[in-house]
């Protein structure tokens, strides 16, 4: 597969506002994908946060097996804040703005005894596609945020009341490199990454290939297909959904999209690509 870099300009640009606004805030929620939270974990935001506390978000957990919940608990073993949400479901609100709350407690406290109220900013931050505008609509109780289903939809700042909080929308942004192509691959898997600089054909195959590993039911429920390579499996795709063309030849066009776009929405079920080793080496 090929070598997979994306930071197009808007994230350097994106990076300084961040930069220029973190005094405003008092603490960062990061946004992570709850089925590859150490994939979507991004060093460079962890550096810019500096001395701020931080409550690590794992969204899309409806999405997500049982492995996110140990996923989740190692990060909490590491003395960082984390809770599992689906941010399009009510209850996760209370979870969240719980957590938040938690974060500025000692400084709500002093400033009660000051004699004021005083309106916490959270920064809310994280690495395209994993829900960040859909957590702030969640909090705010309205669409507030734009939202889409593609990395890169937010551009610029937004200022969004919620609640006793104001939240600070940033565009997704990437390391400037990926060290680990495995957690680069697993981002373009999740649509992290704007499939328009990605070869498709590579990461729908290396994607069956590595849940033919893991998750072999998952693909012999949806597919007829647990074995062989990842070519073969995705013969079987073709078999399987009658995609051909002309000839009677596979369409692997279609196979491909149906592969990914699967993955995406969920079809082949709860999924939790990172394990604890993924982990090893990043300062959270």
């Amino acid at each position: 597969m090929k070598t997979i870099q994306w930071f197009p300009g808007h994230m350097t640009k994106a990076m300084r506002m961040m930069q220029d606004n973190l005094s405003l805030v008092d603490g960062i929620v990061f946004v992570l994908d709850a089925r590859c939270p150490a994939s979507s974990f991004n060093p460079r935001l962890k550096k810019l946060a500096a001395n701020k506390p931080v409550l690590y978000v794992l969204n899309k957990g409806d999405l997500a097996d049982g492995g996110a919940d140990g996923l989740l608990n190692l990060i909490k073993s590491k003395g960082a804040d984390a809770v599992k949400i689906n941010a399009v479901s009510l209850s996760s609100k209370r979870e969240v703005t719980g957590a938040m709350e938690k974060l500025v407690a000692e400084k709500k406290a002093r400033a009660a005894e000051k004699g004021y109220n005083k309106v916490f900013r959270f920064m809310v931050a994280g690495v395209p596609n994993t829900g960040k505008s859909t957590l702030i609509n969640l909090l705010a109780g309205s669409r507030r945020a734009e939202v889409g289903d593609k990395a890169g939809v937010t551009r610029g700042k937004q200022w969004i009341r919620c609640g006793n909080f104001e939240l600070l929308d940033t565009p997704g942004t990437m390391p400037p490199a990926f060290e680990n192509q495995r957690l680069a691959a697993r981002l373009a898997y999740v649509g992290s990454i704007n499939d328009e600089i990605l070869d498709l054909d590579d990461i729908a195959l290396a994607l069956l290939g590595e849940l033919g590993e893991r998750y072999p039911q998952r693909l012999a429920e949806r597919y007829g297909a647990s074995s062989g390579t990842p070519l073969e499996m995705l013969d079987a795709v073709c078999e399987k959904r009658g995609f051909r063309l002309r000839g009677n030849e596979y369409d692997y066009e279609r196979a491909v999209r149906a592969v990914i776009d699967d993955f995406r929405k969920g079809r082949l079920g709860k999924i939790t690509l990172d394990v604890p080793a993924d982990f090893d080496g990043l300062e959270l």
